[in-house]
């Protein structure tokens, strides 16, 4: 259901999530965008770089922590979150279930995340 409305915009689900991440967040960290999207670095670095290429987001070492490396959204990137705030809006319609249905869901899968998490 994401793919027709993320080709509009030029990403892949997993590069739409970072982008999710870095219009709350501004700039985060690998690391930190690893923990929150449950993602390792051989996963987030060729994603991160492809976003780097498209112009949506840079890559900096951090210069108090040479190690570590900071993603920040650029102004292309910024400029997307329009089109991209429409996206949750237009997969609730299509699923034909009421806002109040859709927030209970995500409730109920956060939950399952947490409890899996825990379970590990």
């Amino acid at each position: 259901m994401y793919r027709p409305l993320l080709e509009a915009l030029d990403l892949t689900y997993p590069q739409y999530l970072v982008m999710m991440l870095l219009w709350e967040h501004q700039k985060l960290s690998i690391k930190e965008i690893g923990n929150l999207l449950w993602l390792d670095s051989g996963t987030l670095t060729p994603l991160l770089k492809r976003l780097e290429q498209k112009a949506f987001v840079k890559r900096a070492r951090d210069l108090k922590d040479e190690r570590s490396v900071q993603i920040s959204i650029t102004t292309a990137g910024e400029a997307l979150r329009a089109q991209a705030e429409k996206i949750p809006v237009t997969l609730i319609e299509n699923l034909a279930i009421s806002e109040t249905e859709g927030l209970q869901l995500i409730k109920q899968l956060h939950i399952i995340l947490k409890n899996s998490v825990k379970n590990q």
